[in-house]
């Protein structure tokens, strides 16, 4: 049994590698691909990246979010200690690292198609996406993320509305360096951001849950518990109208399973009444807690 476990956890350690792996390109990608070549600047480390090399000349985008983001470790290191997040030092190391190296292997000097609204759908999304996939395992990108966890430690400042205004001030920057069409995109591209952000880590931890009043509850709760490895909580009911006993089965699933249970239950008791919301905020064992 020790073994067991043993394996479930190295197979878990190694899948939050992989993500881990696949967030970071994926910000990388859209930054490297669609951001820098477009001048958008909608806030975090990257768009003062781009806005400071506009200035500079003589750096590239991809070497001053380099020297910022080792900078940003170094500090969060040295004042939080042992409670800067391991996974998030990775991932910022690796996602400056992969930018820098396409600068060099990959030199873009301008945007892969003249289609500019098209280019930012793909710079908000898959760093949008990808951050979804890093905040889901509990790490980031680094950049303004390490700035929060300083403003949480020492200050009562609300982060959000903090991060939120130093963003626009940075996209607001944009107009002056680039311009005024480079300035509106990047002001777009900010509030997509924030949307798409928050819609992929919802959808990420969708889940199903059930609400089943039935008067066969032993053949379901076996089958949510054997078939589904998953477990369920029963309560005893009493229906208002026929005064018939029930039993109300409540179990939480993932989208995956949720269509299984629903037929099985249908076909063992078709008298029953089946009650299933999407939710995302599950606290508990078998799901990582994420709301």
């Amino acid at each position: 049994m020790g073994e067991g476990i043993g394996k479930q956890m190295d197979k878990g350690k190694w899948k939050d590698f992989g993500l881990l792996n696949a967030g970071t390109l994926l910000v990388a990608a859209g930054v490297y691909f669609f951001k820098f070549p477009n001048n958008f600047s909608t806030g975090g480390v990257s768009g003062i990246s781009l806005i400071l090399s506009a200035l500079l000349k003589n750096y590239t985008p991809g070497t001053i979010i380099l020297i910022i983001n080792i900078a940003l470790l170094l500090i969060g290191y040295l004042v939080l200690g042992k409670s800067f997040g391991i996974k998030t030092a990775y991932s910022t190391i690796l996602m400056s690292g992969v930018i820098r190296i396409l600068e060099i292997v990959w030199p873009m000097s301008a945007p892969m198609t003249d289609e500019p609204l098209l280019e930012l759908m793909f710079a908000v999304m898959l760093p949008a996406f990808g951050s979804a996939i890093l905040f889901n395992i509990g790490a980031s990108t680094g950049g303004t993320d390490i700035v929060a966890m300083l403003l949480r430690r020492y200050t009562n400042a609300n982060i959000g509305v903090s991060l939120l205004t130093t963003d626009f001030v940075i996209t607001l920057a944009a107009f002056a360096v680039f311009g005024p069409k480079t300035g509106l995109f990047s002001i777009l591209g900010l509030g997509m951001k924030a949307l798409v952000v928050d819609s992929a880590i919802e959808n990420f931890n969708l889940c199903k849950y059930f609400t089943i009043v039935t008067t066969k509850p032993d053949p379901i709760c076996t089958f949510i518990s054997n078939r589904l490895h998953r477990g369920a909580t029963t309560y005893d009911a009493t229906g208002a109208f026929t005064h018939e006993h029930k039993t109300v089965v409540l179990t939480v699933l993932p989208r995956a399973q949720a269509l299984l249970l629903q037929r099985y239950v249908r076909e063992i008791d078709p008298e029953s009444f089946i009650f299933i919301t999407n939710t995302s905020g599950i606290i508990g064992k078998g799901f990582r807690g994420v709301i």
